[in-house]
């Protein structure tokens, strides 16, 4: 049975990220990797944040053309008529927020176009303006009651969105995140991949940053960025066990007691967390690293020598690294970030 309607339209487009920039899901990894001094970052050949549908309106420069169909998600599609057969009705398919979902899904898991289309209809708000119609096979929308006089007029409600039709609000925050996670795990293989070849090639130790923790509330954290942290390092883990990982999540204080979840061997804490209670929030067995306010380099050598003592002596004798909480920021003065490896060096337990 083939399922046709000759005038459904999509109301919402939601943006698709290009395929190497996270459109501000608030969430990236970057790697470095150390190996003897030298240091080795990922190169990115597009630091875009925005999708590409989006530079093209506000007229920034794009590699190429954004490209989405109007009745992108339809009839043309054998997966969408297998689920006209078993959903007949074109109001169910379009009011139910699973199957809006899969449908807008549908062309985009095939053909990959820079915008997910709403899965809806042109007359979806009647209702909610209490004018009943229905979409009748071969024949199209019907209207049990035109409107034809003023009494008519009058029974016409004011439509209010988030009460006749929150499936469309449910719909596009389940897109959004349906579209984000795919992009997510697409990264996350990727960087399983890069960390293994750096480990094949001599790398002794991989740190993985987090640099936009700061910006995810705890929930948000543990659907956008723990599991796929996790995944990196249990994939890392199979093929090298014995290559040490080190997690930094910048502006993780509130986030601290979750990221030993991602099963590193290092946590690195930024200078926002006091090392002592990082410490006692981690507990004995968790290494960390850090944590050195890189604003205390601008110090005098007496206040910079201070706090390195102040950090190490919170730390404790076991399982700590020292470095900085931040990376080193611009105009440090050169002659005080040796006098910070001179002390360092000089510490004895």
């Amino acid at each position: 049975m083939s399922c046709s309607y000759a005038s459904f339209s999509f109301s919402s487009l939601s943006i698709v990220p290009s395929s190497i920039s996270v459109a501000r899901s608030r969430s990236k990894f970057s790697i470095q990797c150390a190996v003897g001094g030298t240091v080795a970052e990922p190169k990115v050949t597009n630091a875009v944040a925005e999708p590409l549908l989006l530079n093209a309106v506000r007229g920034h420069a794009v590699e190429r053309p954004p490209v989405w169909l109007m009745r992108q998600a339809g009839r043309y599609m054998k997966s969408y008529q297998i689920i006209c057969e078993k959903y007949p009705s074109f109001r169910e398919r379009s009011e139910n927020v699973d199957l809006v979902v899969e449908i807008s899904l549908q062309p985009w898991k095939v053909f990959k176009p820079d915008g997910v289309i709403l899965f809806s209809d042109i007359l979806t708000p009647l209702p909610g303006m209490n004018i009943p119609f229905d979409i009748v096979k071969g024949k199209g929308p019907i209207i049990f009651n035109p409107l034809g006089t003023v009494a008519d007029v009058d029974q016409v409600r004011e439509f209010i969105p988030e009460e006749s039709v929150p499936y469309v609000g449910q719909a596009l925050t389940i897109l959004r995140k349906e579209v984000l996670h795919t992009l997510l795990q697409k990264f996350t293989t990727s960087m399983v991949n890069y960390i293994k070849y750096q480990g094949d090639k001599g790398a002794q130790a991989v740190q993985i940053f987090d640099s936009w923790a700061t910006e995810l509330s705890p929930v948000d954290f543990e659907e956008f960025s723990l599991p796929y942290l996790k995944q990196i390092v249990d994939s890392v883990k199979q093929t090298h066990p014995h290559l040490p990982l080190i997690l930094y999540a910048s502006g993780s204080g509130g986030l601290l007691e979750r990221l030993p979840l991602t099963g590193v061997d290092v946590v690195s804490l930024d200078w926002t967390v006091d090392m002592a209670d990082g410490r006692r929030r981690l507990g004995p067995d968790v290494a960390v690293q850090g944590n050195v306010d890189p604003g205390a380099l601008f110090g005098s050598k007496e206040f910079i020598t201070n706090r390195i003592n102040d950090t190490v002596g919170k730390a404790g004798k076991n399982k700590h690294i020292l470095n900085l909480g931040h990376g080193i920021k611009v105009g440090t003065p050169e002659e005080n970030v040796a006098h910070f490896f001179e002390v360092a060096k000089g510490i004895r337990y």
